[in-house]
This record gives structure tokens, C-alpha cells and sequence, in this order.
């Protein structure tokens, strides 16, 4: 059976048998599973889903990204990237309401964000994104960060069957009412620990995700770790063993149900095939020329509305917090 299909199920279930639930501070429907676990075979090809087109451009730069520590989204705006936009305009809006900065749209906000370097380095901040906490996790001592990727990397050279190689993004300090109102992110932390391991010569990755957005989110997180993995066993020396993709809360959103079904008709196509250039050594030296997809041939995209969930909820108001 086509790999494919384990998404799909995932899919399905979350139809037929999800629980009712209603997101807070939205108050969209959603259909709710608990628990449950995929796997992809990266010797044998690469996982990017072809009942739908998977934004493949999106999930390189959004990588790359991650792995250089940024927490501005002026990079991904000039590579015409915009899965991030939502999040800093909503903390720009709440800064112009406190601090009487003109009111903006989103459009207006973007264009800005791309053109105006200042303007970008004081708004484009998403501090406590994925790529600050991998790369430079705050610690109690001022000044001083970790690099839990580059640690990670190290251990595993120094002991080939390390059992401790994980990375986390979920840092209490930060997150829903366990932060002050001024630390809070204002987006939420939805993969949020992954783990690698190497064994007969093979390196594999597990991502544990605490909430997942089946239809719109979990092709692309499919997509960007099972690349992660395939970048790291090459800066380790290993060749690609598994991605594991493991769940917490997955579900369909109710503005998404037509969607899935059109999705569910459709017939997998082969999965194609990414190569990294060998000269790649080195985490710090990754760049997303580095990296060919070969033979990817997909169905037309699906387009769905994204659910601007999460962040610090503000029960005076029943929404979450601007």
C-alpha cells in the first residue's frame, strides 16, 4: 500500500470518529483525535504528499529558517514565503492600539515588512519561534543561550548510540496563561519536541506534535522534518533511516470538511525523491540550493482557510489576547 494512505487514514478517522470540539477563542468546530503514529521509510523516497501540491518552496525556506535561529519573518517575506504573516501583524496591531502606530493592513504591513529594513527588525519579530529556541534557547544567565541542534549534532558524533539527542520549543516560561501577559507568544508551539537516533548506520527522527491541523498544517510538517532528517544524517555522516511522526490532538477543522473529502477521492502518485549536495558538513553551511527534489508530480492544491489559533487567552474578552 502507498505510504500515502497513513495520512489519509489519519483523515478519515478524524471525519468518521472525531470528537466535537470548539477551539478557544475562535470558536471554530473541529473534529478531534488522540494519539496516534505515522512512519516513512526516507531510503526508499521522500514524503512529500501528492493528493494535494505541498507548497514545496514554503517548506525549504521555512527550514532554513529554523535551522539558522532566525525569529524575523523578513527573510521568508523576501523569498515570497507568507506562512508566518498572520502572527507578527497581530502583535503589530496591538502595538499600534498602545502605542498609537498607524493602523495597517495586513497587505500594507507586508509590503512594508519587505521594504523597509528598520520597520522589519523592530515588527517582523516572532521571538520564541522555533528556529530561536532550537538554535538559542534563553537560559537564566544574562547573555547566555544554548544551541540544543549544534549540541545535539556534537553528542551524537561523540557517541554514536546517544540516547538524549532531543530538541525542544515548549519553554513554560512562554506559553498560554503559564507566562506573564508580557512574555507570552502570541502563536502557538504545535511540534514541539523532536528526538534523533542512529542505529546500523541509519539516522532517524521522531517528532512528537502536540496539535496538528491535518488538512492544512501536517503535509508541510511531514514535508520539513522528514527533510531535517535527511539534512542531519548527512551532517552526521549517516545515511537516512526513518521520519516517525507521532500526535498528540490531531483534527479537521470544520471549514475544511469539503476540502477533505475532495482530498480523500484522490489517488496517491508516486513519492519523489530529494537529494542534498555532499559537500554539505557542516548544520551552518545548509542552504536550500543545497538541496534537488526530483520526480515530485502532484494533484492540484486545495486551498483552505488558516485557523489563527493559540497564544495567550484573554478570558475578559473569550478571545485570545492581542
Amino acid at each position: 500500500m502507498h505510504p500515502e494512505y497513513q495520512y489519509l487514514n489519519l483523515l478519515k478517522d478524524a471525519l468518521e470518529k472525531g470528537a466535537k470540539k470548539v477551539d478557544r477563542g475562535t470558536n471554530i468546530v473541529l473534529y478531534s483525535l488522540f494519539g496516534s503514529q505515522i512512519r516513512y521509510d526516507l531510503s526508499q523516497d521522500f514524503p512529500l504528499l501528492t493528493t494535494k501540491k505541498v507548497y514545496w518552496k514554503g517548506v525549504l525556506h521555512e527550514l532554513f529558517w529554523f535551522l539558522s535561529g532566525n525569529s524575523n519573518i523578513k527573510y521568508l517575506v523576501d523569498n515570497n514565503v507568507h506562512i508566518w504573516d498572520d502572527y507578527p501583524y497581530k502583535i503589530y496591531k496591538r502595538n499600534a492600539k498602545q502605542n498609537s502606530l498607524p493602523e495597517l493592513t495586513k497587505e500594507e504591513f507586508i509590503e512594508k515588512i519587505g521594504k523597509d529594513p528598520a520597520f522589519a527588525k523592530e515588527y517582523g519579530e516572532l521571538p520564541r519561534i522555533y528556529g530561536e529556541m532550537w538554535r538559542r534557547w534563553p537560559t537564566r544567565t544574562p547573555g547566555r543561550t544554548v544551541d540544543q541542534l549544534k549540541w545535539a549534532i556534537q553528542e551524537l558524533k561523540d557517541d554514536p548510540d546517544a540516547k538524549n539527542l532531543i530538541i525542544n520549543s515548549w519553554n513554560p516560561e512562554y506559553l498560554y496563561t503559564m507566562a506573564t501577559n508580557e512574555d507570552a507568544c502570541r502563536f502557538p508551539i504545535c511540534h514541539n519536541m523532536y528526538q534523533f537516533s542512529q542505529r546500523d548506520g541509519k539516522l532517524s527522527l521522531q517528532l512528537y506534535q502536540r496539535s496538528a491541523d491535518l488538512f492544512l498544517g501536517v503535509p508541510f510538517n511531514i514535508a520539513s522534518y522528514a527533510l531535517l532528517t535527511i539534512i542531519l544524517a548527512q551532517v552526521t555522516g549517516y545515511r537516512p533511516g526513518e521520519f516517525i511522526h507521532t500526535f498528540g490532538d490531531y483534527h479537521v477543522y470544520e471549514n475544511h470538511i469539503e476540502q477533505v473529502k475532495e482530498q480523500l477521492a484522490r489517488e496517491p502518485k508516486p513519492f519523489p525523491k530529494v537529494h542534498i549536495d555532499p559537500l554539505l558538513k557542516d548544520i551552518d553551511d545548509f542552504r536550500p540550493e543545497m538541496v534537488t527534489l526530483e520526480g515530485y508530480e502532484a494533484h492540484p492544491p486545495i486551498k483552505g482557510e488558516l485557523t489563527v489559533a493559540g497564544g495567550l487567552y484573554d478570558p475578559t474578552t473569550g478571545k485570545m489576547a492581542e
